[in-house]
């Protein structure tokens, strides 16, 4: 088995079937949430998020990971927020 050896700056080290994880330095901004902490982000829970919010996102898909850019947590939480009683705008 091919096994990858990596720097002590890396995330992670594999060495033979058995793989290290370890943590990122803080400093590093996040442009990608995991779904619950995205729902943390905007304030509902888990399954709301799945129900309400997520069907409305693009989402980065990489086998079963799924990731929500922030930019497009910014761009939801924009087009939801509703006018301000008296200046609704009916289209």
């Amino acid at each position: 088995m091919f096994a990858w050896k990596w720097d002590a700056n890396s995330a992670a080290r594999v060495s033979g079937s058995k793989t290290v994880a370890k943590k990122l330095p803080s400093t590093i901004p996040r442009i990608a949430l995991t779904p619950p902490e995205a729902a943390a982000a905007i304030g509902v829970g888990p399954d709301f998020f799945d129900a309400e919010v997520a069907p409305e996102l693009r989402l980065i898909r990489r086998g079963r990971k799924r990731l929500i850019p922030v930019t497009e947590l910014e761009r939801w939480t924009r087009e939801s927020a509703a006018m301000p009683v008296g200046r609704e705008v009916h289209r």
